[in-house]
């Protein structure tokens, strides 16, 4: 049976020579480390060889070769480079040569406060990537030269594509984050059946989201809870969103689930003071995501019953579904809700992966690249 650690290190090594986005204008992100670490996680090491032949098929973009080098020891150096996917290289190189100095444990709690404000990076990709390889070393004892790169990798992505949004979140509010989304104003999305046209619209929203209704408002509305609490309620909550909106483009809202559940996986490995904090950027993402790319409210609010009544087949059957479908975005969200319903079961969960499972093409079978 393939091991965990040599799964990984394998799909690694095979997938090393691919650069961080592919598609013709780089719209697309590399999803390659990520799924074969999620499928190493669920079990299945050994479909992995099959997976990344079929991933490497896609159209990459080459790794970006480094060009002036970035100085850590020098805020002003560094934090002009944020944002500045050209630098992408030297952001690669910088994290290198952090991590052949430090353990890497101490570069993650160095930097996390410093890309955090910008989870939008490759809409949320930058973040979810880095904890990907977080999860990857904090199971082995001894990392490999393979996994150490993956998080370099993973944090310059997220440092090369960083991008805050306007605002400030916190949890100095009064009410439940579900209210909090139930009370969410909406700006109707025109042409919201036709995706190519719904894509640019939701980009364009996203651009202005801090002038949009209810966004200031909601950034501060919800009450202090546990971080970890907190985290549940907006993978429950997104999970129900992505099975009712159905009329949308049916990938961005898997990020409502998949990037909180990504930072869980971090938050253990970082100091209790930024576990907070953490979680209000997680939350300023959600509001933005709702706003930017749903256009009514569509039966949120009966999500949870929606689900109650959708037959779904038990976890272990979804996996497998999930493994037979090899979608990237189907396995990495199948996981996320596998994992968040094993820490708070919620009928959503189950529900909202069947749904991606049925809305996403098998890869080469759609319209979905």
């Amino acid at each position: 049976m393939t091991t965990y650690f040599d799964a990984v290190n394998e799909a690694l090594e095979r997938l090393d020579d691919l650069g961080y986005e592919r598609g013709e204008r780089g719209e697309l992100v590399n999803h390659g480390p990520m799924a074969a670490e999620t499928l190493a996680v669920l079990g299945h090491g050994d479909r992995i060889g099959i997976w990344v032949e079929v991933y490497r098929a896609k159209p990459h973009h080459d790794r970006p070769a480094p060009s002036f080098p970035l100085d850590a020891s020098e805020e002003a150096s560094w934090r002009a480079a944020l944002g500045d996917f050209s630098r992408a290289g030297d952001w690669e190189r910088l994290f290198v040569q952090e991590l052949a100095e430090a353990p890497w444990r101490e570069v993650l709690v160095r930097w996390w406060p410093r890309l955090v404000s910008g989870l939008l990076a490759g809409i949320t990709h930058g973040a979810i990537r880095t904890a990907h390889a977080v999860r990857s070393l904090a199971g082995t004892r001894d990392p490999s030269r393979a996994q150490l790169t993956e998080f370099a990798r993973g944090l310059a992505y997220w440092a090369a594509r960083h991008r805050g949004l306007p605002g400030q979140a916190d949890f100095h509010g009064t009410i439940s984050l579900a209210q909090a989304v139930a009370e969410l104003p909406r700006e109707r999305l025109e042409d919201f059946l036709h995706p190519p046209k719904a894509r640019v619209a939701s980009r364009e929203r996203l651009g202005r989201i801090g002038e949009l209704p209810g966004y200031t408002e909601a950034l501060r509305a919800v009450a202090l809870r546990d971080p970890q609490f907190l985290l549940s309620e907006m993978t429950a909550e997104f999970a129900g969103l992505y099975l009712v909106h159905t009329e949308i483009y049916p990938i961005p809202l898997l990020h409502g689930v998949t990037l909180p559940a990504a930072v869980r996986i971090v938050l253990p490995h970082l100091p209790v003071e930024m576990h907070l904090p953490t979680v209000a950027f997680v939350w300023q993402l959600h509001v933005a995501l709702l706003l930017s790319f749903t256009g009514n409210r569509r039966g949120e609010e009966k999500a949870f019953e929606t689900a109650l009544k959708t037959e779904v087949p038990p976890f272990v059957e979804l996996v497998a579904r999930s493994v037979e479908h090899q979608d990237e975005h189907v396995i990495k969200f199948t996981e996320a809700c596998l994992r968040e319903n094993g820490l708070r079961p919620d009928p959503r969960y189950a529900a909202a992966a069947q749904a991606a499972q049925q809305r996403i093409p098998v890869p080469g079978l759609g319209l979905i690249p």
